[in-house]
């Protein structure tokens, strides 16, 4: 059955796989079922955010290079496949007002035309389920913003052979379930936040649930509870395979291991679009499609 189950992830930069559901990717890549992981952007202008490798002139001089390489290792981590839409990093633009767009950007692109990029990947690749980002991109990047408006519109594109005909974007394949991941939402914050107080421990995310309250974020709907506490440490292990991006003793990682797994041993997502029948909440991406395969 498993080899009938096909799962892709969108995401706008490398090291998003690796920080957003990447324990249910290597779940289900433990139980046979091929995972691809499409990256939108090189990354090329992500700010290098680990202090111990700021100010490294090869870096610097050579960052779409690096963060290609980080994004390979952590794929082997993960036992995934993985490929690059070929689109050039946004930056994240700071200031008020906000300074325009670079030229050339994924963020400026056309969707339709970005969409049928990613139409090519999802009919080479035949997934049932795709998972993206929600329409504020998980947090207001434009590359994710971009991700979301592209991912919805390939999604239905791909069984569309008017839109996007197949001489040119391959045989129409039409994806049965879409989710946005949803991993940081407020419910798991404030349950980490408050097994690490109860166990007189410092918490990294008092400072989180105070934004919340400054921003009046709405709340999301979780539909989806994927259990995969045993694929922790590979999560953590890819991520920080993305040494430019991630400070291994930074807040990242200042829950213990043991607690998390004990707290909240899940990964959530919100089902946006389904072509199948299922029962809501879920524990399976793949619920209302195994039972058919």
């Amino acid at each position: 059955m498993t080899e009938q189950l096909r799962l892709m992830a969108v995401h706008a930069h490398p090291d998003d796989e690796s920080s957003k559901g990447a324990a249910t990717m290597a779940k289900y890549v433990s139980e046979g079922v091929p995972v691809m992981v499409v990256t939108c952007t090189g990354g090329e202008r992500g700010s290098v955010l680990n202090p111990k490798l700021q100010g490294d002139k090869y870096i610097e001089e050579n960052i779409h290079e690096v963060r290609a390489k980080e994004m390979e290792e952590a794929r082997q981590i993960l036992g995934v496949q993985q490929e690059w839409l070929g689109y050039v990093d946004s930056g994240l633009p700071e200031g008020d007002p906000l300074p325009p767009l670079p030229d050339g950007c994924f963020a400026l692109a056309d969707v339709d035309e970005a969409a049928g990029e990613l139409v090519k990947k999802i009919r080479a690749f035949k997934p049932q389920v795709v998972t993206t980002y929600d329409e504020n991109g998980g947090y207001p990047h434009p590359d994710h913003i971009m991700t979301h408006k592209i991912s919805m519109v390939a999604f239905d594109g791909a069984g569309d052979t008017e839109k996007y005909p197949e001489a040119e974007y391959g045989p129409a394949h039409q994806p049965q379930k879409l989710y946005y991941n949803q991993g940081f939402n407020k419910p798991r914050t404030i349950a980490l936040h408050e097994a690490m107080l109860s166990r007189g421990l410092e918490s990294p995310y008092g400072e989180w649930l105070e934004r919340w309250k400054e921003f009046e974020r709405k709340e999301r709907t979780l539909t989806t509870h994927v259990p995969c506490a045993d694929f922790f440490e590979i999560r953590d292990k890819a991520l920080i395979a993305h040494a430019t991006q991630i400070d291994p003793d930074g807040g990242w990682f200042r829950v213990p291991m043991e607690v998390q797994k004990e707290v909240w041993p899940t990964e959530e997502y919100e089902l946006a679009k389904s072509l199948v029948d299922t029962s809501l909440p879920e524990s399976d991406l793949f619920a209302g499609i195994r039972e058919n395969a």
